[in-house]
């Protein structure tokens, strides 16, 4: 079956769903849901265009016109995410909720999970982690919010200079990952004001941003100096959250069983003392990672 007419397939079966007196519409009708008209109305082009994209004809649509059916049409993100690989053969951009909040499930899952693990939005915003990721990386809760930027504390805590004796090339290494992210994630713009900030405030991140660098990451191995535990080793995963795709899940599992038996010994004390914000990421090495090639 052609792209095009799949497509029309599925923009007919979708108006079909809507109903017409909700959305403000009379008159009797021969089949369910809006008229084509109606759908081009609201989505403010034209109905000869329309039709065209439920007929397969006039070429593939644009990101635009395929954003406007897709709220003439109300669908969800994930039909809307549909609607574009149809559409253009790809997703539609990533959309960056303004919103700290997440998922309740997200929460309830981190705190499941017996290794540190945290949730970050697209311009690198801590907004969600687990009571083992305060143990060993620090207590997110004890800052502002706008202080749990992983950008901000890797270059602006001065304790990530301290815990790392190779921090050059590991900084470098995460502005290009931070790069291609922003990218990836349609948010260029959104965090232009904190790459400003960081210009200013932190020459070296200044002249590595300049370089314009951009990497991701293969080997996933992270060691983590601790004041208490010493190096620890990790294997380090992301995982996109589902139906949130401004949103990435950070999960770090100890390497040895030893190490993760610390870590739930240091998780049972941290509990047990007052919350402190002594730890953060910036003790983080992660000369163990490769760039892909």
């Amino acid at each position: 079956m052609a792209i095009g007419s799949t497509l029309g397939s599925y923009l007919r079966e979708r108006r079909t769903r809507l109903d017409p007196k909700a959305l403000g519409y009379s008159g009797r009708r021969r089949t369910p849901g809006l008229r084509r008209e109606e759908v081009a109305e609201r989505a403010g082009i034209s109905s000869t265009w329309y039709s065209w994209l439920e007929q397969g004809r006039g070429g593939p649509p644009s990101a635009h016109t395929l954003d406007c059916v897709a709220e003439a049409l109300m669908l969800t993100e994930a039909e809307r995410e549909h609607l574009f690989h149809l559409g253009l053969g790809r997703p539609p951009q990533i959309r960056r909720q303004l919103t700290g909040l997440v998922p309740e499930r997200i929460q309830r899952i981190l705190d499941k999970l017996d290794s540190p693990a945290i949730v970050r939005n697209a311009a690198w915003d801590v907004v969600a982690w687990n009571a083992t990721a305060a143990a060993v990386f620090g207590d997110y809760g004890s800052l502002p919010a706008e202080d749990r930027n992983l950008m901000r504390l890797m270059f602006l805590d001065p304790k990530a200079r301290v815990a790392n004796p190779d921090w050059d090339s590991i900084a470098r290494f995460v502005v290009g990952v931070f790069r291609g992210d922003a990218t990836r994630t349609g948010t260029v713009s959104s965090i232009e004001p904190m790459v400003d900030e960081l210009c200013t405030k932190s020459p070296e991140f200044a002249e590595m941003w300049s370089d314009n660098d951009v990497n991701s990451v293969c080997e996933k191995l992270k060691r983590v100096r601790h004041d208490q535990l010493g190096e620890i080793a990790f294997e380090f995963s992301a995982f996109a959250v589902d139906g949130r795709p401004d949103l990435m899940m950070l999960v770090y599992a100890p390497v040895t069983d030893g190490d993760a038996a610390r870590i739930r010994t240091l998780v049972v004390s941290t509990l047990a003392a007052p919350r402190g914000a002594d730890r953060f990421f910036g003790s983080m090495d992660v000369s163990g990672a490769r760039p892909c090639r």
